[in-house]
This record gives structure tokens, C-alpha cells and sequence, in this order.
């Protein structure tokens, strides 16, 4: 787990220096952004049955240009009897993609900590999603996040919400 998790930081910040590198020519343009999602999450222990619920996912981030973002979430909510997520906090690295004007596809990297009534945890956590302008300014959009994968369970979310752009 360790050596994937080296090998997946190295390519993710070796991808965002040739970005980086093949984009010195245009100028750096910061554009801020807020977003609200519905979050699906779902634990799936190593023994037992998995649990989900629904929850509340609030991120925000900086797009430093049409390939890079630097993007924090912020989850609470959902319980499934014996599992209640009481907070969710993680920082990315997000690489972007633009299939057209309006449509992009991105993947995050970075780490999440991830705090439930029965004990908190930290982890490495990755996932990908697309978004569709709706607006000049609005857009909608979807994702999936892998945010813990530990030797006793891994925390999966769907997120589906709104993002405005500053």
C-alpha cells in the first residue's frame, strides 16, 4: 500500500509539473470556487456488512488554470445505525481536463481525515468526477472518492452538487 501510495503522489506531481511546464506561455489566472454536494457514502469493513447513508460535502478550491486545482472538502452527516460520519476533512491536488467549453473531466489526489463516532482516521485518497457548465459562472457535477482504504475498511463517497465560480 505504502509503494502505491509513493508511486501515485510521484505521477500525480510529475503530471502537474509537464502541465505546468507545457502552460508557461499563457498566463496564470486564479479563479476561486465553492460547491455543495449530496454525498453517498458507503464503508465496507474487512469482516461484516457494509454500511451507507447520505451526508453533506461543502468544498471549495482555487483553479490556477484550465489543468490544475488545488481543492478542499469538507463532509458531515449520514448515520447507518452503528456508523455516524461526524466529519470529513481533505485537501487535493486536482488535475483537469477539458473535453469542451463547457465540459471537463478531473481526478484528485491527496488526504483525507475522516472522523466517525466509533474513532477517526487519515488516509491517501484519490477519485474522479466530471462537471457541466450550466451557467457562465454555475455548474453541476459529479464524482466518486476513494477516501480511506485502511487494513480494516475503505471509505467510498459518490458526491453529485453545484459548484460557482468567483
Amino acid at each position: 500500500m505504502k509503494r502505491l501510495t509513493i508511486t501515485a503522489l510521484t505521477s500525480a506531481l510529475i503530471a502537474a509539473c509537464a502541465v505546468t511546464t507545457a502552460q508557461a506561455q499563457q498566463p496564470m489566472v486564479m479563479q476561486p470556487y465553492v460547491g455543495a454536494d449530496a454525498m453517498f457514502w458507503e464503508i465496507n469493513p474487512d469482516s461484516g456488512n457494509s454500511l451507507d447513508s447520505v451526508g453533506l460535502r461543502l468544498n471549495g478550491g482555487i483553479q490556477f488554470n484550465d489543468y490544475f486545482a488545488v481543492e478542499g472538502h469538507l463532509g458531515t452527516g449520514g448515520s447507518d445505525g452503528s456508523a455516524d460520519l461526524k466529519s470529513l476533512a481533505g485537501i487535493y491536488a486536482k488535475g483537469i481536463l477539458p473535453i469542451s467549453q463547457e465540459f471537463r473531466i478531473f481526478g484528485l489526489l491527496g488526504g483525507t481525515e475522516v472522523d466517525f463516532d466509533s474513532g477517526d482516521d487519515s488516509d491517501v485518497s484519490y477519485g474522479a468526477g466530471a462537471e457541466f457548465d450550466v451557467a457562465p459562472n454555475l455548474a453541476v457535477g459529479a464524482d466518486y472518492m476513494r477516501y480511506l482504504d485502511t487494513s480494516e475498511a475503505t471509505f467510498d463517497a459518490a458526491s453529485l452538487g453545484v459548484r460557482y465560480r468567483f
